[in-house]
């Protein structure tokens, strides 16, 4: 590893054990999350998909910024769901759709199913025999995992909510979240022994090009179907899965989107969970956010929204104070930056100055 990304990486770690001051995810430059152009061929091909993430990652190297180049097999949300079985569409203009849900038979055998078998599993595990043999500037993580109850809903469809809601079904909707639970289970130890990675610690991107180094935390939970639910179906039917995975592997990051303030409140108040991102930032109170986080000593990971008309410089100064203000831990991925590098540069400056 380089010696500058050698540094970063030891911002991280003392990051993670209490040192001053916050980290900062700036873009070089604007970097699409999903270019779907000639993706069918990237899915399909390990090397054409190395040689992508690789090429996303370029700029970030000697660029003013706290994150590691990140690379991963983006295989999309299908990933485990596929791994059961289920049918999906690929194509050059969407990422991977799932195919029609599976019937109760059909979802029986979950916990027999030979995960080495698996056509897409073949694909994750070529790709980090590539990193492995390359030994590229950048850190490999796993593909799109999804969480649990989303990887549930994906496999059964919508039904999923009639028999959650109906008591008649209750047992067997226990028994089916508890067999997901062990397939992402089983998923995640299969994916980071093929990266050698240890079980609770990763390097996460989050689909871009920048990564964080989780000294204490193993996996990514995505749980974006629970924001449909009500405050009782979250307590009874999705964060006992959250938690378990994530003491399983140490601890977790977690993600979803769409507005929901009890279940980030859940998320947050979980003693496994590290760090939590979301999706849709723009519809929460940004001081509210990082309260919930610095209560539960969780980081706040991700984007906070700019204001109307707001420049790099005084959105980084408000942010600043606000993280200060509410002793909240923050690894921002700014909503504006700017484009120049000597700019960036001052604004990399800045927020270690001011959360110091």
């Amino acid at each position: 590893m380089r010696k500058e990304l050698h540094d970063r990486l030891q911002t991280h770690i003392d990051f993670w054990n209490g040192g001053k001051g916050s980290l900062i995810l700036i873009p070089a430059g604007n970097v699409e999350l999903y270019n779907t152009s000639g993706y069918k061929d990237r899915f399909y091909n390990p090397q054409i998909m190395f040689d992508y993430e690789l090429s996303r990652t370029r700029g970030v190297l000697d660029w003013p910024t706290d994150g590691l180049p990140a690379i991963r097999p983006n295989l999309g949300t299908v990933f485990v769901p596929a791994i059961a079985g289920q049918d999906f569409i690929i194509s050059d203009e969407n990422m991977p759709w799932p195919g029609e849900p599976l019937t109760r038979d059909a979802l029986a055998g979950l916990k027999d199913i030979d995960i080495d078998r698996s056509d897409i599993m073949k694909l994750a595990c070529d790709f980090f025999r590539l990193c492995s043999s390359n030994k590229p500037d950048a850190s490999a993580y796993l593909p799109d995992t999804q969480g649990i109850f989303d990887i549930a809903h994906l496999l059964y469809g919508d039904n999923i909510f009639y028999d959650i809601a109906d008591a008649e079904h209750k047992q067997w909707i226990t028994d089916y979240l508890e067999d997901v639970c062990g397939l992402y289970i089983k998923v995640s130890e299969k994916l980071k022994r093929a990266l050698g990675e240890p079980a609770n610690t990763m390097m996460h991107g989050h689909g871009r090009e920048q990564g964080l180094y989780f000294p204490n935390a193993g996996v990514r939970i995505s749980e974006d179907t629970a924001t449909l639910l009500s405050p009782a179906m979250i307590d009874e039917f999705v964060m006992p899965h959250i938690h378990k995975a994530s003491k399983h592997f140490g601890g977790s990051f977690i993600h979803f989107c769409g507005r929901h303030q009890y279940l980030y409140e859940a998320m947050v108040k979980d003693e496994c969970v590290r760090a939590i991102d979301l999706g849709n930032p723009e519809m929460y109170d940004s001081r509210w956010l990082l309260e919930k986080c610095a209560g539960s000593n969780t980081v706040f990971y991700g984007k906070l929204s700019a204001l109307d008309n707001e420049d790099w410089k005084t959105y980084i100064n408000r942010l600043a104070a606000l993280v200060k203000d509410t002793g909240a831990r923050c690894v921002l991925r700014p909503d504006i930056f700017p484009s120049g590098r000597d700019e960036c540069n001052r604004m990399y400056e800045m927020w270690h100055k001011l959360t110091e």
